[in-house]
């Protein structure tokens, strides 16, 4: 599209969907490409990265970039960026300040800074979903303020019946409440478990009543934004971070896919905003049951510092969209230079 865009005498700008740590791997590798010309070899080396304070390590970096097909398209994209009149952020500057002011040499792209931009309502698909989501609530509505540790990994986040049981085991562990949205092998169509609940360990839906709800899918932005919800077990996709830090629930970390294990180090490491359960997921590497329940007591921890943190950069992040306000500015300039 850059191509037509030329072709017709347009400007041309990109939007990444995802955060400034993206971007700079995006513009990194290009530069690595030139003198490398060959996907990433899994290892424990570190790469240095434009817009990362901190080395990188090659175990974090989106898992399409170590085989041939994945590492192509991804080049293939990141070369033109250059070729860009300026990019589009979703995030905004406040929160990855280190890394939006490294993109501000004569050597990229404008950079321009828009988020964050919530849905503050989930978008019902069928009656069906209505009927779930007042179930939730009305089970939220009976917990204490900031109680419950919600679990959730996106459209694509689904787990084998051996690490379904480690999570159970370890929620109970941790014995705080919880409300879990679970798909067992991307079956979407499996929602009751107390009726398919051969997934479990022996006993565990008598155990857990009344402190757990399983559910096979939630509102998630509504969900973060109940009093009841003090902690969030997320894949990390940049999204649900941003619903996160919007609402002042801080995350405990499992990234599954695409650069989602980038975020987790970002919001971990970079950014001090998350507490660390995986920086990095290996297939078929489970997650055991004492490694989740620490996590959930640590993301539940009401006095963390972490806490405070995600709260502070919450008021941030809202202020950023106000009249003068750092991603209200951006988007100005944006305007003004086009229109």
């Amino acid at each position: 599209m850059i191509d037509v865009a030329s072709e017709l005498c347009l400007p041309y700008y990109i939007f990444v969907t995802s955060n400034a740590g993206f971007l700079g791997l995006m513009l990194y590798l290009p530069t690595r490409h030139d003198q490398i010309r060959t996907v990433f070899q899994p290892s424990n080396s570190q790469v240095s990265i434009l817009g990362f304070v901190n080395p990188v390590p090659v175990s974090v970096l989106p898992l399409d970039l170590f085989h041939n097909s994945g590492y192509s398209t991804y080049i293939k994209l990141a070369q033109r960026f250059n070729d860009a009149n300026g990019i589009i952020v979703y995030t905004f500057s406040e929160l990855e300040s280190y890394g939006v002011n490294s993109f501000s040499g004569s050597l990229n792209p404008q950079v321009y800074t828009v988020g964050p931009m919530i849905e503050l309502k989930t978008q019902r698909k069928h009656d069906l979903d209505e009927d779930r989501c007042q179930k939730i609530f009305k089970w939220l509505d009976d917990q204490p303020e900031s109680s419950v540790v919600f679990l959730c990994f996106g459209s694509g986040g689904s787990f084998s019946p051996a690490q379904v049981r480690e999570m159970a085991t370890g929620l109970e562990k941790s014995e705080y409440n919880f409300l879990w949205s679970l798909r067992v092998n991307n079956d979407v169509t499996v929602i009751d478990y107390s009726i398919n609940g051969d997934v479990f360990p022996e006993g565990f839906m008598e155990r857990i009543r009344g402190r757990g709800m399983i559910c096979g899918w939630a509102p998630q932005v509504e969900v973060l934004a109940h009093k009841a919800i003090g902690g969030f077990v997320s894949h990390c996709g940049w999204n649900p971070i941003l619903e996160s830090l919007w609402y002042g629930v801080p995350i405990a970390t499992w990234p599954q896919y695409a650069e989602q294990q980038l975020n987790a180090f970002g919001m971990v490491k970079e950014l001090g905003l998350a507490v660390e359960m995986r920086l990095d997921s290996k297939l078929g590497d489970l997650v055991m049951a004492d490694e989740i329940a620490r996590a959930v007591k640590c993301v539940m921890d009401g006095d963390s510092e972490v806490r405070k943190q995600v709260k502070e950069m919450a008021e941030i992040g809202r202020k950023s969209l106000m009249d003068g306000g750092s991603s209200f500015v951006s988007i100005g300039k944006f305007i003004d230079l086009n229109f």
